[in-house]
C-alpha cells in the first residue's frame, strides 16, 4: 500500500516503487524500477525488447516529500538490437530525467523558478543542492544563442547599455522587446557596446522578424544609431525623448546656475536667501507649483531675466513633446522653437541646438508612436537590482541566464522547458 501511495505522490511515469529508506540526515531513498521492456536502438532507431542485464544504478534527487529530501535509486535496464550488425546495446532512458543530471526534470523546473528574483546560494541551500549541479541547470536550459524560434514577432526593439562594474566599466548592451500586446521580453545581453558588435547582431535577425520591427527606441549614442541606420534604415529610430529632456533641461540649469552664481556676487545676504530653494522649484513643472513657490520664482526672474527665458523655452520644448503632433507638425515646430532660441542670446544652449539638428529626424519619430525608452529604463532598473542582489555578476552568460529570469519568470522557465 506504501508503495502504490507513494508511486502517486512521486508522479513520474512508467515506474514501479520496490523499497523506501530513510537515510540518517532524514532524506527518503526511493529504489524504483522501469516497468517499459522495450527502447529504441541507439543506432538504428528501431524498438528493441532483448533484454542485455542493467546498467549502473542511478541516484537522482528529486521534489522534496513533507519537508524530507527525496533521492530516487534507478538501475536502467539495457537492450541488445537484433537489427544492426553487431548487436549492440542500448540503456533504456525513462521520459522523466536527463542523462547525466543529478536531479529528475521535476526538480529542475523546480529550482530554475526559485532561482527567479533570488540568488543561486539562497536557491541552493533551500533545495539542498550543489552549487555547480544548479550552474549546470542553468546552463542547461537557458541557452546562450537567441531562440528565434520562440518569437513571432518583434515590434519594437530597445537597445541601452549597462555597467556590471562601478565607475561606468564593463558596458554590455541589452537588447529588449516589447511585443505588441505591451509584454517585454529579453532578446540577448551584448559583450561590448561597439558598433560593430551591435550591427553584426541585428543583421543576423531572420528576415521574418526583421521585417516586424516598427521601431527601435535609443538614446543618441551613435555606435547605436549607426548600427541602426545600417541594417533597418534611419526611418525606424526613435531617439528616447528623456535622453533629449535631460540635455535641453541640462542647458536650461546651466542659465540658472551662471545667474545665481552673479547674483550670489551682486546680492546681500539677505536679499539673496530670498532665493533660497529657487532650484527645486526651477525644475518643477509649472502645473506643480504652489502660490508660494510661484511668488519665489517671479523674484528669481525679475532678478534674472536670463533665467525666466530658459525656464520659458525648456518648458516651451517640454510642451511640445505633449501636444499630440504628427511627425511634420513636430518638425516645423522645433524649428520654430530653435529660432526662438537662437533670437534669445543663450549661449549655453548652442550645444544643444546643434545636437538637435543633426537627431531632429530620429527625435521627431517619436510623434509616430509616442514610443519612448521606458520599458527599457524598466528592464536596466531590474538589471541593477539584480548585480546588488548578487553582491556583482560579472560573467556575461550568467549575467544574461539571470536577467531572462528576472525580466520574464515563470513564463521563461515554461518556454524553455517546452523548447527541451
Amino acid at each position: 500500500m506504501l508503495e502504490r501511495a507513494l508511486e502517486e505522490l512521486l508522479a513520474l511515469p512508467h515506474i514501479r516503487v520496490m523499497k523506501v529508506e530513510q537515510t540518517t540526515d532524514g532524506a527518503y531513498r526511493i529504489t524504483v524500477e522501469s516497468t517499459l521492456s522495450s527502447t529504441k536502438c541507439r543506432r538504428c532507431g528501431r524498438t528493441i525488447t532483448t533484454s542485455h542485464g542493467h546498467d549502473e544504478w542511478l541516484t537522482l534527487q528529486h521534489l522534496p516529500l513533507l519537508g524530507h529530501r527525496v533521492l530516487l535509486r534507478l538501475r536502467p535496464r539495457r537492450f541488445q538490437c537484433p537489427y544492426c550488425g553487431d548487436k549492440p546495446t542500448t540503456t533504456q532512458e525513462l521520459p522523466w530525467y536527463r542523462p547525466r543530471s543529478p536531479f529528475t526534470k521535476a526538480l529542475e523546473e523546480d529550482l530554475l523558478r526559485q532561482c527567479v528574483r533570488q540568488t543561486l546560494v539562497d536557491v541552493c541551500l533551500r533545495a539542498e543542492v550543489a552549487y555547480d549541479a544548479l550552474e549546470g541547470v542553468l546552463d542547461h536550459y537557458l541557452q546562450a544563442a537567441v531562440d528565434w524560434s520562440s518569437f513571432r514577432r518583434i515590434d519594437t526593439l530597445g537597445i541601452d547599455e549597462i555597467a556590471l562594474r562601478k565607475g561606468h566599466r564593463d558596458y554590455v548592451v541589452l537588447i529588449t522587446s516589447r511585443q505588441a500586446d505591451g509584454s517585454v521580453r529579453l532578446v540577448t545581453v551584448l559583450p561590448n557596446r561597439e558598433r560593430a558588435t551591435l550591427e553584426r547582431f541585428l543583421s543576423h535577425i531572420p528576415y521574418r522578424l526583421r521585417r516586424t520591427v516598427v521601431e527601435v527606441c535609443s538614446d543618441m549614442y551613435e555606435g547605436f544609431l549607426g548600427a541602426i541606420k545600417a541594417v533597418f534604415g534611419p526611418e525606424v529610430i526613435v531617439i528616447d525623448r528623456f535622453h533629449v529632456a535631460r540635455h535641453y533641461r541640462d542647458a536650461a540649469d546651466e542659465v540658472r546656475k551662471q545667474e545665481m552664481k552673479r547674483l550670489k556676487r551682486e546680492r546681500s545676504k539677505a536679499s539673496y536667501q530670498l532665493l533660497k530653494g529657487a532650484h527645486w522649484l526651477f525644475r518643477k513643472r509649472p502645473s506643480e507649483l504652489r502660490p508660494a513657490e510661484r511668488e519665489v520664482l517671479e523674484c528669481l526672474f525679475a532678478a534674472a531675466p536670463a533665467v525666466k527665458t530658459a525656464y520659458e523655452l525648456r518648458n516651451g520644448l517640454t510642451a511640445i513633446f505633449d501636444e499630440p503632433l504628427s511627425k511634420a507638425e513636430a518638425v516645423r515646430r522645433f524649428q520654430a522653437w530653435m529660432t526662438q532660441v537662437r533670437a534669445s542670446g543663450l549661449a549655453a544652449f548652442e550645444r544643444f541646438l546643434g545636437l538637435l539638428e543633426r537627431q531632429l529626424d530620429g527625435i521627431t519619430n517619436y510623434f509616430r508612436y509616442r514610443s519612448s525608452s521606458g520599458f527599457v529604463e524598466g528592464i536596466n532598473t531590474k538589471a541593477r537590482v539584480l548585480t546588488r542582489r548578487c553582491f556583482g555578476l560579472f560573467n556575461l552568460r550568467r549575467f544574461s541566464q539571470r536577467l531572462l529570469l528576472e525580466i520574464e519568470g515563470r513564463a521563461a522557465v515554461q518556454r524553455c522547458f517546452a523548447a527541451h
